[in-house]
Order: structure tokens, then C-alpha cells, then sequence
């Protein structure tokens, strides 16, 4: 039993330990939408964009961490990264700069 409440105890600080990073993305770019995706084993990534167009990610363990972690920051959460809420992402020099180099073996 010891072994479940330490795992549970682990499991809600990583929650809290996102929500903050999500709470403190959020309060930079003037609020936040997410939406949460599976990644296979590594878990699942909770993509953030700002009202600034400022995007980021976050990984979480699981897909229930994540989902817990948005939950608790209190942000908009989208089932999918569809046109609309994609939309809203702000691309600068830097991300077309990253995007060319790729096409071009950089």
C-alpha cells in the first residue's frame, strides 16, 4: 500500500508541478488555450498557445497527468490543434528560418 500512496503522491506533484508551468505560461502571454495529445510511451504533450500567438509544449508522464494538469490550471482545452485554434499561433522569423532548414537538409 505504501508503494500506491508514494506513486499517487509523485503523480500529483507532477501535476501541480504542470499546472504552475501552464498557470505561469498563461499569466505571460495574457491567457491560454491547450490541447492535449497522445505521444505513445512517453505520454503526452499539452500544446499551449497564448492570446499573444505565443506558443510552447509541455510533456506529462500519461495522458491522465496531463489532462489533470490542464484541468487544474484552469485554461481552455481543445479536443484537437484544428485550423481555428492553429489559427491563433503566431510564426516568426525564427520558425520559418527553423521550417526552411529542414526542407533544405538544415
Amino acid at each position: 500500500m505504501a508503494d500506491t500512496q508514494q506513486v499517487d503522491a509523485r503523480a500529483e506533484r507532477t501535476v501541480s508541478r504542470l499546472a504552475h508551468r501552464i498557470g505561469a505560461f498563461a499569466k505571460a502571454h495574457g491567457g491560454a488555450e491547450g490541447q492535449v495529445a497522445h505521444i505513445g510511451e512517453r505520454g503526452a504533450r499539452i500544446v499551449l498557445v497564448g492570446e499573444d500567438g505565443g506558443w510552447g509544449d509541455l510533456v506529462a508522464p500519461t495522458y491522465a497527468i496531463a489532462e489533470q494538469a490542464v484541468a487544474k490550471s484552469g485554461i481552455t482545452v481543445h479536443e484537437s490543434f484544428d485550423g481555428e485554434f492553429a489559427a491563433k499561433v503566431t510564426t516568426g522569423p525564427y520558425e520559418w528560418k527553423r521550417m526552411a532548414g529542414i526542407q533544405v537538409g538544415g
